[in-house]
Order: structure tokens, then C-alpha cells, then sequence
């Protein structure tokens, strides 16, 4: 690996960070959104500032920085430098965010995620995972029973692999661009083929499979969180969503700037900016949806934006100028607040 110097109190500018041979398609539409070739069949994630690690891996999904340390390893040498010192204590060098970029090159399967309090005490960790997707390119999803399913009656549908059922249980919702989507820990979903949206989440890598059928994975052997079926499946949030409810879960953003998943503080927040504006200090992983800018720090030093890159701005870059350029849309992706309750 090419190591670069590079001031890490600056933003820093990161490249791809795509974990090989997923189980489910796609990479083509991230390819395309960075401007690059596509390549591999099944690289359908971008892992953005990562320091978090595929379940059951310890490398694999943990970003890389310029200088050739990984961020997990920068951050717990000086977590105050990267998070700050209100951050560090309330949570200490732990970021509490892991960003994605998400290409749905096929559907994906039906599957939900743990909260907090299943992942403590079945897995004897400290998140779950709560997500969000902000859609750069629409599609359909699933999210949520429409009905209160019993658990014996999900259990025969995992058993049996009967998508028809579980599908026909579930909201179908058209999401457009500029959509933001709060997705609570334990409700279960789909993403549609063809979607492309930067996905935020607590920091873990917890799947529980609902269907696995025609997928590259075995999901009796594998997507269960090593806890066997009957035990991972009582994170699923079986009661029935109504349409309203559901609904109130997405907010139609497009063309709006500021907070984009209000509910979603105790986790994680987003932002747009489209208009030039002063940035407080604090951790961010920025993505650039498109147009040029730039950021600009206390010193007068520079960083470029544009379409398709992703940048990590460390809490010691200071107070930063966001300079707009021609259709600029940037996504401002940062942990909960320290002084945030909930």
C-alpha cells in the first residue's frame, strides 16, 4: 500500500472502501457516482471512515487512512484530536457512526437488524443498528408488517422460505431522490434493486436474515448472529405498522437544506448543504451528492469537493467554510451530539 503524508487536522480526502464477494449484487451505480470503472460483481457497499468490522471479521470494512493507519487505530491513539473532547466524554473513542454508500444491483433479502438492548444482552455489545438512507437514486422497499405477524407464524415463514408471505405482510413504499428514510433497530425490510442512497447506522455489522433463498449466502448457518434462528428472531419487530406510521418514517427532502432525520439524534445526524455556510468543529464524513465547492479552514487551506467523494473531517480541523460552487449538494454525516439524551 502507497503510504501518503497527509495533515491529519485537515479534511481528509478518502477513497473507495469496498468489502469483496457480498452476498447480494451491485457496484455499478457507486462506480458510476465516484466516477470510476465499475469492476467486481459484488462490491454493493462503500464502508465511509469506517471503523467498524464486518461481523465475525476484524479487518475487513475498516477504512484505511492517506498515511496507511487504519482510522480505528488514529482514533484510539488520540480520540480527542479526531472527536473531540465533549464527545470523548460522553462517549469516549467511540465514533457511534458507520456511513455506507449502498448500490442495490438486485433486490436485497428480507432481513432486520437488533437494537441496543438485544445486541447488550444477547450479543454483549454496545449498539445495535438503526439506520437511515438518504436516496440518491429511487426505488421501491419494503419496511415493516402491515399486520401484527405471531411468532410462530414468522418462524415457519423463515423455515420454510416463503417470501411471497413475508412480502405480502410488508408496506411497499416508492421512494424518490432526496428522500430520507429513519429505519428503527428490530423493523424488518427490503431494499428495492436499483435504489443507490448513503445509509447511516450505528456502528455494527448486525443482519439477521429473513430470506436468504437464490442469495450467496447460507442463511441457516449464517444469518442468525451465530445465536440459531429461533433466538435471533426475537429482535424482529412483528407488530403491524400502519400505512401512516410508516410513512412517517420518510421525509420528502429534496430540495431543502439542514437536518434531514430528525428522530434519528440519539444515533446519528445529516445534513444538507447546497448554499456556502460556516461549519462548527466536529466529526464528519462528508459526501458530496454533486457539484464542485470547497472547505475551507481558519488558515485559509483548502479542500476540493466534488460529485462522488467522500471526506473525513476531523474535529481538530477546526470551524470550517463550506464555499458552494456550480450545483453543489453535499451530505454532512456526524455522530449523536454529546449533549444529546434519548
Amino acid at each position: 500500500m502507497t503510504r501518503v503524508a497527509v495533515d491529519l487536522a485537515r479534511p481528509v480526502v478518502l477513497g473507495p472502501n469496498q468489502p469483496p464477494e457480498r452476498f447480494y449484487r451491485g457496484g455499478d451505480r457507486i462506480a458510476a457516482f465516484r466516477g470510476r470503472q465499475a469492476g467486481a460483481e459484488r462490491v454493493p457497499e462503500d464502508w465511509v471512515g469506517s471503523t467498524t468490522a464486518l461481523f465475525g471479521d476484524t479487518g475487513l470494512g475498516l477504512s484505511t487512512l492517506p498515511d496507511g493507519r487504519l482510522l480505528a487505530e488514529a482514533v484510539e491513539a488520540d480520540a480527542v484530536h479526531w472527536l473531540g473532547a465533549g464527545h470523548v466524554g460522553r462517549f469516549g473513542a467511540d465514533i457511534g457512526l458507520l456511513v455506507k454508500l449502498l448500490d442495490a444491483g438486485e433486490r436485497l433479502p428480507v432481513h432486520a437488524h437488533p437494537d441496543v438492548a438485544f445486541a447488550h444482552d444477547a450479543l454483549g455489545l454496545g449498539h445495535g443498528k438503526t439506520e437511515a438512507w438518504i436516496v440518491l437514486e429511487p426505488g421501491d422497499v419494503h419496511l415493516g408488517f402491515a399486520r401484527d405477524v405471531g411468532r410462530a407464524e414468522l418462524g415457519d415463514w423463515v423455515e420454510r422460505q416463503d417470501v411471497p408471505a413475508m412480502l405480502g405482510a410488508m408496506h411497499r413504499l416508492t421512494l424518490s431522490r432526496g428522500d430520507a428514510v429513519l429505519v428503527p433497530a428490530g423493523i424488518p425490510h427490503a431494499i428495492g434493486d436499483g435504489l443507490l442512497v448513503v445509509e447511516l447506522q450505528e456502528p455494527t455489522d448486525l443482519s439477521i436474515l429473513l430470506e436468504w433463498d437464490g442469495y450467496g449466502i447460507d442463511g441457516r448457518r449464517d444469518g442468525h448472529l451465530g445465536l440459531g434462528h429461533p433466538a435471533a428472531l426475537d429482535a424482529v419487530d412483528t407488530h403491524g405498522w400502519s400505512a401512516a406510521e410508516v410513512r412517517g418514517l420518510v421525509r420528502a427532502t429534496a430540495g431543502t437544506d439542514g437536518p434531514l432525520l430528525p428522530g434519528g439524534e440519539p444515533f446519528f445526524r445529516a445534513e444538507r448543504w447546497r448554499a456556502p455556510g460556516a461549519w462548527d468543529a466536529g466529526f464528519a464524513v462528508v459526501v458530496v451528492i454533486d457539484g464542485t465547492g470547497e472547505l475551507v479552514d481558519r488558515d485559509g487551506r483548502t479542500t476540493d469537493l466534488r460529485r462522488g467523494s467522500t471526506v473525513l473531517v476531523p474535529h481538530a480541523a477546526g470551524e470550517l467554510d463550506l464555499v458552494a460552487g456550480p450545483r453543489l449538494e453535499v451530505v454532512r454525516c456526524r455522530p449523536p451530539a454529546p449533549s444529546q439524551t434519548g
